[in-house]
Parts: C-alpha cells; sequence; structure tokens
C-alpha cells in the first residue's frame, strides 16, 4: 500500500506540473497575439501602453513561477544565478536554471530550451518542474537525468529538444557532472586557473533519446574550497561586440573573484551586457555555486 500511495502522489505532482505547463502555454500564445496585433493595428497611446503592461504582467508571472529565486546558500555552498532574455517585451524565454539541496547533496541545472520567448515557457516548466521532484529522489544524476529524458519525450514533439547540464556537489570535495548536449561548464581554481571539463564523451540532449547515441555518462571533477563552477547558456559565450567577437568568457573569469557570490556574478553580467552590440540576440542564463 505505501508503494501505491507514492506511486499515487508522484502522478499527481506530474499532473499538477503538467497542468502549469499547459496554462503558461495558454498564456503565452494570448500574449503572441495581443503584440501580433500591437504591430499590426494602429492603437491609440493609452490603450497601446495598457497592453504593453499587460504583456510583461504575464511574463513577469511566468519568471517567478519558473525562474524562482535560489537561496543565498545550498548545503555548505554559496549560489547565485541571473537571467538576461532576448525578448524585450517578455524578459524570460527558453533558458532555465535551478538549485536544490537534496538529501544528495546540492544539485544545480542549467538548460536551454529549443526555440525562443515565449514559446518555449511551457517546455521549460516541464524540465524545472521534473528536476525539482527527481533531485530530491534519485540517489544519482544519471538517474535524474534519465527522469528528466522521459518528462521531456511526453511533452516534446518535431524532433524539439533541451540541452542541458546538471551539477552535482557532495561533501567529498568533488563535483560530478552529467552533459547532455550543452556547452562545457567553467571551472575557477581558487589560485584563478581556468578549465572547462568536458564529458567522457558527447552525449545527445534532452528529448532526443530515442535517437540512441552514447548513453550519458557523468563525470568527476574535483571540487575544493574557493573553487567556483559556472553553468551557463549557449547566450554567454555566443554573445557578439560591435567587431563581430564573441564573448571571451575564460579571460572574464577573474571577475568572479568577489567575495559575494551574487556580486560576483553580477559583475559578469554587466561585462557581458557591455561586450554585447546592442540587445541579446539569445536568452543568458549562469548559476554559480561555489
Amino acid at each position: 500500500m505505501h508503494a501505491e500511495a507514492a506511486e499515487a502522489m508522484r502522478a499527481a505532482k506530474y499532473a499538477a506540473v503538467h497542468a502549469a505547463s499547459r496554462a503558461i502555454g495558454t498564456e503565452a500564445a494570448g500574449t503572441r497575439r495581443r503584440v501580433r496585433n500591437l504591430q499590426r493595428h494602429w492603437i491609440p497611446r493609452s490603450r497601446r501602453e495598457a497592453e504593453l503592461a499587460s504583456v510583461r504582467s504575464i511574463a513577469e508571472v511566468a519568471q517567478r513561477m519558473l525562474l524562482r529565486p535560489v537561496p543565498r546558500t545550498a548545503g555548505a555552498l554559496q549560489a547565485a544565478v541571473s537571467y538576461t532574455s532576448a525578448v524585450a517585451e517578455a524578459r524570460i524565454g527558453g533558458d532555465l536554471y535551478e538549485v536544490v539541496a537534496s538529501p544528495y547533496g546540492v544539485r544545480v541545472i542549467v538548460g536551454d530550451v529549443q526555440g525562443k520567448g515565449l514559446a518555449a515557457v511551457e517546455t521549460a516548466a516541464v524540465v524545472l518542474g521534473a528536476f525539482r521532484e527527481a533531485a530530491y529522489d534519485e540517489p544519482d544524476l544519471v538517474r535524474l537525468g534519465e527522469r528528466l529524458e522521459r518528462s521531456v519525450a511526453r511533452d516534446l514533439d518535431d524532433e524539439k529538444f533541451v540541452t542541458a547540464i546538471l551539477a552535482g556537489v557532495g561533501s567529498d570535495h568533488e563535483v560530478v557532472l552529467l552533459n547532455r548536449g550543452h556547452p562545457d561548464p567553467l571551472l575557477m581554481r581558487q589560485d584563478g586557473t581556468v578549465e572547462f571539463p568536458s564529458p567522457p564523451a558527447f552525449s545527445l540532449p534532452l528529448g532526443l533519446g530515442e535517437y540512441g547515441g552514447e548513453c550519458p555518462r557523468p563525470y568527476h571533477v574535483a571540487f575544493t574550497p574557493g573553487d567556483q563552477l559556472l553553468l551557463y547558456t549557449d547566450g554567454v559565450t555566443e554573445a557578439r561586440d560591435e567587431d563581430d567577437r564573441f564573448y571571451p568568457l575564460g579571460d572574464r573569469a577573474h571577475l568572479l573573484k568577489d567575495p559575494d557570490a551574487r556580486s560576483a556574478l553580477e559583475a559578469l553580467r554587466e561585462d557581458l551586457v557591455q561586450h554585447a552590440a546592442g540587445p541579446h540576440h539569445d536568452d543568458a542564463a549562469v548559476a554559480l555555486p561555489r
């Protein structure tokens, strides 16, 4: 009976997450229609401002539901996150992050949903809902990744996918990483040296598991006091300046030296904004456990 009750509770949780994601998707579709109407038709200024305010309000609600603030500390770690959207009217797109202090250590995810703007919100809701539940239940990142794969596969179609990197930090002075087709993280040692730990083999993003390929394999990296791990989406490294040069993340790692994780991440974000030529053309999400 206990197993049946637990399974029923899991099903109820998934149904709630699924219903929430569908609701957000419906709001997103309505928002996009309103924006197109604003673009196609002349509307008196007062009404146009009211419509845009409504769009911003919906986007802010979606952001609070999905990309909620993380605590300053998670387990024995400091943690900070940052999100910059390419969508001017919505402030939220297809990138995602979360930090969870679980019975098995601190779990972190940073991901990038294929697609742009509010159309990606529903998928982000599915991924984050599955991660927030499975991070507490699964004893290792392989099983956690399998849970995410099943959740994403149920909700995505037309060969859409989500790149993601999972990190687990316990009490043994190492970090375990599981990379699903995502940019390699940046690891800055206490002495300022910078590494980009790579997986033993490339693995397909979430949602493409049915196409085979290498089974995702976790890899272990030393993570001692004073080290910092920066997980990010390609909106960071692919930001271009006015001369069409990519953002040199490795060369900017020294900006993370502030003792406060949030201040360090804000310094990096401001530098990224200054580097980019005009508005961001892609979302940029970053998580910094240290």
